[in-house]
């Protein structure tokens, strides 16, 4: 397949990783000096902060709030490989990454567009497609907030945004970190970081790098990924600071793994057709590749001690290219498998954009008040160009290994034309206001603005249900509005309402004339009360939390006449989740989250066939009942460490019907860590090690997408 141009930072990364062990070698002194600081305990309780839930500096056990936040030293104690598994942290939240869907996130009963997934506090507008996992070395933390956050993030963001924060350069100190791992499936990571102080630290550079492949646990599906992260930091005056950021992240998936048939007839509990559990259905040549490349400037201004100002200049630039065969249904004996689903699909999208921040601290009449405003504008535009074959193609046998290759299905052929190009405008006021009555009360409240302009160009033949071209416009506002309190010292109660606004359905960086027509944006409001407070004198932390979320406006079949689409529809959940860090004695440590939601279709009506079907108080696709995880770990000497985790996902419904079911699961793993020296570390690490076979997402006709079976590595991390 022919591929467009795009950066590449490859030969500067081979460049830099050439140059590491010099780096480290000059640094040997400042780095046994260094070694003394505490890294990320900040972040570990209650006393961090998050700016995906705040741009106040506000500490999370006083944000009116459930806040979760991954620092980078919990990801590398629980050998974290990519953003999907960083998630797992996140009480409540299932995750899957098929090829199609990126990271499927579900997160208080809503997935999809209806869950805002960032990258440095900036969206896309293409989260379910452009968050697909990526590895997790160039990423400092991951944050997450549950409920609506459009009043921070903009159009969408219903169930909860996640936000995935870029490492960048450290004027505080030098640092050399790496890490070479190697495990089943051929399975093989090399990574390495330095961070570096220059002009006695009023500058600073950051180069990240990493490389990872495998041999897929399924049939021939092979992986390779590269990323590079870039930053300069540099104090121009006293006040004012800079950083420039570059990323480029490049994955090349070969022969990638849509799911696995399921035994027919597909009614009630689904289950794995035999004899397909590492079965790849795909063409020989089938693939999934994208270029990603980030450009970031940030400017900081401190002019007085209670006052800056923060200009984001950035850039995000992105290709992806599909060339699949996506749908296996196996025939009514099972003595065949039925392909469907061909699609040579591109992605050509860009996003330009710029957001200035204010904030101050002051007071507000005789009350200790924090203020921050600003506007953010951005422009993103993209194109699709798919091309597809509809109905069965073929059949192959069940235990078939390279089924073809795709260019030999009859009507298919090389190329891309463009279907549509989606162009958003958005520009954004907001405002944001923490205000403290006294020891105890605090009021957080936060308003934002949109006017957002959609302009669609058809390239295709036109038609009375799609256009040559047409635009919509939309003026959401909303906010959020949280009261804490201070029951004691180490203890914090709260409550909040929350206001979202989303499109009624799909993404509108992809939406079609269907998908739109004379709709406004869907509405959520969320009512949420909960309590954040330390352990056995400070030795661990606890949330808890219990939330109603309703969405109304949402698009659905007409019950008069299924061929057209009325906003009436309504979904909600409500849900309870509790979460807690213990350092239970000197040795053991204890991590755990556990949520369960009742999430429900209140108004839902879909077209099967001819018919309106109503599916009111039918249970959302992908959504569990219960998520819980466990994490353990026990020093049994300064040298050894032994931990152990689990995670556990309930039941989930493959259709609105709730007529098909997937059956939940619970997979554990384990490790054994030695330590030689501070700064250097060697895991053997086990996943699912009782080689559960489990279906992490549903998808198709109904196929399931299973998780990684048993599996072992093997990781040298080095941090100086």
């Amino acid at each position: 397949m022919t591929r467009l141009a795009r950066p590449s930072f490859r030969p500067l990364a081979l460049a830099c990783a050439a140059a590491l062990p010099a780096f480290a070698s000059a640094q040997e002194d400042a780095r046994r000096l260094d070694r003394i600081e505490v890294v990320g305990q900040a972040e570990a309780g209650l006393d961090g902060s998050a700016a995906a839930a705040s741009r106040l500096d506000v500490r999370l056990r006083e944000l009116p709030a459930t806040v979760t936040v991954v620092d980078r030293a919990t990801l590398d104690a629980r050998g974290v490989r990519n953003t999907q598994e960083a998630l797992f942290a996140v009480p409540g939240l299932s995750v899957a990454s098929p090829p199609g869907n990126g990271n499927a996130v579900t997160y208080r009963g809503f997935s999809g567009s209806q869950i805002a997934q960032l990258f440095n506090g900036i969206g896309v507008q293409y989260d379910a497609i452009a968050a697909r996992p990526v590895d997790g070395w160039i990423y400092e933390r991951v944050e997450a907030v549950g409920g609506p956050a459009t009043f921070l993030h903009g159009a969408g963001a219903v169930g909860g945004a996640i936000d995935y924060v870029t490492r960048l350069a450290d004027p505080s100190r030098d640092r050399v970190q790496a890490l070479a791992g190697m495990g089943s499936f051929g399975s093989r990571t090399l990574a390495g970081g330095v961070n570096r102080r220059l002009a006695g630290g009023d500058h600073a550079v950051r180069l990240d790098l990493g490389h990872s492949t495998t041999d897929g646990w399924i049939d021939r599906a092979e992986r390779e990924a590269w990323v590079a992260a870039f930053s300069w930091y540099g104090r121009l005056t006293p006040t004012l600071t800079h950083t420039l950021a570059l990323e480029h992240q490049q994955e090349d998936a070969h022969r990638p793994y849509w799911g696995s048939p399921v035994a027919q007839p597909a009614t009630g509990r689904l289950r794995l057709l035999p004899g397909t559990a590492r079965r790849n259905y795909n063409v020989g040549d089938g693939y999934y590749g994208q270029d990603v490349v980030w450009a970031r400037s940030l400017t900081e201004w401190t002019p007085t001690a209670t006052t800056s100002l923060r200009n984001t200049v950035y850039h995000y630039d992105a290709l992806r290219d599909y060339r699949n065969m996506e749908t296996y249904r196996p025939t009514a004996d099972h003595t065949g498998i039925e392909r469907s689903g061909a699609l040579l699909q591109r992605h050509d999208q860009a996003v330009y954009g710029n957001r200035l921040e204010w904030r101050h601290e002051g007071r507000l009449g005789a009350l200790p008040s924090q203020w921050s405003a600003g506007f953010d504008a951005s422009f993103n535009r993209q194109t699709r160009f798919p091309r597809s074959l509809s109905g069965t193609l073929d059949v192959v046998a069940p235990d078939a290994t390279t089924p073809g290759r795709f260019f030999d299905l009859p009507g298919m052929r090389p190329g891309f034309d463009p279907d549509r190009t989606n162009r958003l405008h958005t520009q954004a006021l907001f405002v944001e206001n923490l205000t403290r009555f006294g020891e105890r009360w605090s009021l957080l409240t936060g308003l934002r603005h949109d006017r957002i302009g959609l302009d669609v160009v058809n390239h295709r033949t036109p038609s009375a249900t799609n256009p040559a071209r047409f635009d919509r416009s939309y003026r959401p506002t909303t906010g959020r509005a949280g009261l804490t309190f201070a029951a004691t010292p180490n203890a914090n109660l709260y409550a909040q309402f929350a206001t979202s606004a989303d499109p009624p359905a799909g993404i509108l960086s992809t939406a079609s004339f269907a998908n739109l027509q004379d709709f406004d944006l869907s509405r959520g409001r969320q009512v949420e009360a909960g309590a954040k407070f330390d352990l056995l004198d400070g030795a661990g932390w606890a949330t808890l939390a219990a939330y109603r979320i309703v969405r109304t406006n949402l698009a659905i079949a007409d019950p008069e006449d299924p061929g057209r689409t009325l906003p009436v529809g309504q979904q909600s959940s409500r849900g309870v989740e509790a979460a807690f860090g213990l350092q239970a004695t000197d040795a053991l440590r204890i991590d755990g989250n556990l949520a369960w939601v009742d999430a429900q279709l209140d108004v839902f009506v879909q077209q099967v066939g001819d018919v309106a079907v109503s599916h009111a108080g039918n249970r959302p696709t992908n959504t569990p009942a219960r998520v819980g995880n466990l994490w353990l770990s026990y020093a049994l000497s300064p040298r050894w460490t032994l931990g152990a985790d689990g995670r556990a996902v309930s039941r989930r419904y493959a259709d609105a019907a709730n007529t098909m079911d997937v059956a939940g699961y619970a997979v554990w793993g384990a490790f054994l860590r030695w330590q030689p020296q501070p700064g250097l570390s060697l895991t053997l690490r086990g996943r699912n090690l009782g080689d559960r076979v489990h279906a992490t997402h549903v998808t198709g006709t109904p196929m399931l997408y299973l998780g990684e079976p048993r599996s072992v590595e093997l990781a040298l991390r080095l941090d100086l």
